[in-house]
């Protein structure tokens, strides 16, 4: 009986001690949690607040991974790499300025009828809009039933076409910051180089971890080099293939919608769904009737299916 008595408070202690350390343990794990809850906060809240700077650096980024080979290049031919990095820059931008003045006028011309289309867009999709009008007007002929009058007179606003030009200027001198920016950072990333990549190997004390350094380093530059150029290839090559499919279908400006559909595959998921949207508005536009306009879209869709369900998995 003593000996049972004097195990007792013991086994009472243990099951205590227990019960303690499970209580810390679960205190620990919200402590956790709720720090790195906080962390992601903050991180997000720097990002959005800070995206004048981390957005031209992440492009600067992207380019240089792209830019480097051609770079390199030059430079094996014995090109100094300050040139070669200014002629690469160049020629990125001539392509680019000559892509933007190729199809900016057809694009000026569908923004520009975008109001008269928009009203031939609803006249052609009257039998879908109107039982949803004649449920909305029987909506407001009740609550009109129901109401028991309304306040007489009130304020009107008036917006003032200020603001807008503000805002328009804002925006613009953001963008023309953040493209200088961009190409000052992506002018000197190529001409470092290997600069970078040398002042850490530097520190590492063993010759092989140097190796080992180096060897990573140029395995991550090359797999996502590889990777961006491959969906790069990709995205023109879906491009040209959509421009062909409404060039056959008769769509006008079929090229402008393979640039379209080319750049949105860029955006996942959202991408395809924005350009089906845009393509299918632009032929309810241009058909004169619903199945004719119902083609390009649908051709589309096969196309992008084919492409993000088969050909990129498969590269």
């Amino acid at each position: 009986m003593s000996d049972e008595k004097t195990k007792t408070p013991s086994g009472d202690n243990g099951s205590a001690r227990e019960k303690q350390a499970e209580s810390l343990k679960m205190h620990a794990r919200v402590s956790s949690t709720a720090l790195t809850g906080l962390f992601i906060l903050a991180v997000v809240y720097t990002l959005y607040f800070g995206q004048a700077i981390f957005i031209p650096i992440f492009f600067a980024l992207l380019l240089n991974l792209l830019l480097t080979p051609g770079v390199d290049a030059l430079e094996r031919l014995r090109i100094p790499r300050m040139l070669g990095s200014a002629l690469v820059i160049l020629a990125m931008l001539l392509v680019v300025t000559a892509s933007f003045s190729i199809f900016y006028q057809p694009a000026a011309d569908w923004i520009e009828r975008a109001p008269e289309s928009l009203r031939t867009v609803e006249k052609k999709l009257r039998f879908i809009t109107k039982p949803v009008e004649q449920i909305g007007e029987a909506t407001k002929s009740v609550e009109e039933i129901v109401d028991v009058g309304s306040r007489p007179g009130g304020t009107t606003v008036a917006v003032g076409k200020t603001g807008f030009l503000n805002r328009l200027i804002y925006e613009t001198s953001e963008l023309v910051f953040g493209l200088a920016t961009t190409i000052i950072l992506l002018y000197f990333l190529l001409v470092s180089g290997d600069m970078f990549l040398r002042k850490v190997i530097n520190v590492l004390p063993t010759l092989s971890d140097k190796k080992k350094a180096v060897e990573l380093a140029r395995r991550i530059e090359s797999d996502i080099s590889v990777y961006l150029y491959t969906m790069l290839i990709i995205n023109i090559c879906l491009g040209a293939a959509v421009g062909t499919a409404m060039y056959l279908l008769g769509m006008p400006s079929p090229f402008l919608w393979g640039l379209v559909a080319g750049l949105l595959n860029f955006i996942m998921y959202l991408g395809p769904v924005v350009g089906i949207t845009v393509i299918a508005l632009a032929a309810i536009i241009s058909f004169d009737s619903i199945t004719e306009a119902l083609l390009p879209p649908l051709a589309y869709f096969l196309l992008n299916g084919i492409e993000g369900n088969f050909i990129t998995p498969f590269i």
